[in-house]
């Protein structure tokens, strides 16, 4: 019994709750975008990993049930993806914006060595029309695309070479903006689904059901009082008689208003545990 109150509690509110932690998540996104920038894997997986658990805790306050870890992990995973693309984002608008553009020759091609089933990169060295290296670690394009001796043109870091450098195609970073942008939609999508989740548990929300639900037995009630009504045409001692018994969300009111409507009148003396129908009562039912 207790568990269920404490279940009431942490469901009371879940429109206010679920903003609350859809907010969060995208602050906890911005935050940790932020730091992923130059911070080392030594302070990101801690936090991450405490962003796991913080999220757990709220989603559950949520009252959703056992969905509630799954769907956190989901959404830890899915702000963990929108940051990592929007870093990668981050990168090629930096070198559009900073970089400059040389024409540079590939002098030579290697590949990563093969590691179990991790993707083997293609790099590529270039040098600039004067024979010196490129500013910036070696390009390193999605796949095998060039040929030594190629000439390209490319978009290099003048900064120290920080970046690696990239064609101008490759440093478009409006693909890496819609990725991270849906898997955020993503993330704040799951949280709108265990908040209509949790509020199935709110009190008002079983009010309501139940309120609906009644009434849809009342309005089948009344259509097999009224089929009761267009069937016979009297009892004895010319009514029509009913028991209430079963028909028990329809009120004796709005019973004798069905019968008014059907051309009868519902009698209010001596039922002795029936209603009574006809087209002349001794005392009449009020209806209105």
């Amino acid at each position: 019994m207790a568990t269920d109150e404490a279940r009431r509690r942490r469901a009371r509110h879940p429109v206010l709750l679920g903003i609350g932690i859809g907010g969060y998540v995208l602050g906890a996104m911005a935050g940790l975008f932020l730091l992923a920038g130059g911070s080392g894997p030594g302070l990101l997986v801690p936090l991450w990993t405490l962003h796991g658990v913080l999220l757990i805790l709220l989603v559950r306050r949520l009252g959703a049930g056992e969905s509630s870890t799954y769907a956190s992990l989901f959404i830890v995973g899915t702000s963990l993806m929108a940051v990592c693309v929007a870093d990668v984002a981050r990168d090629d608008l930096t070198l559009r914006r900073r970089g400059v553009t040389v024409t540079a020759t590939v002098v030579k091609e290697w590949r990563d060595p093969a590691r179990g089933r991790a993707a083997r990169h293609y790099h590529y060295e270039l040098v600039g029309p004067d024979g010196t290296k490129v500013p910036g670690p070696a390009m390193r394009p999605p796949n095998d695309r060039y040929d030594l001796g190629r000439t390209l043109t490319v978009v290099v870091d003048p900064r120290g070479g920080e970046l690696r450098p990239q064609t101008p195609g490759q440093a478009d970073a409006t693909g890496d903006l819609l990725g991270s942008g849906a898997f955020a939609l993503a993330a704040l999508v799951t949280v709108g689904w265990m908040t209509w989740r949790g509020s199935d548990r709110v009190p008002w929300r079983k009010l309501s059901r139940a309120v609906a639900d009644q009434r849809l037995a009342q309005e089948a009630q009344e259509k097999k009082l009224r089929a009761a009504l267009r069937a016979y045409s009297g009892g004895r001692g010319g009514y029509v008689e009913v028991r209430p018994e079963e028909y028990p969300d329809v009120p004796q009111a709005r019973a004798a208003r069905i019968a008014w409507e059907a051309g009868l009148r519902a009698e209010a003396f001596g039922n002795r545990g029936v209603w009574r129908f006809g087209e002349t009562v001794i005392e009449e039912v009020p209806w209105d």
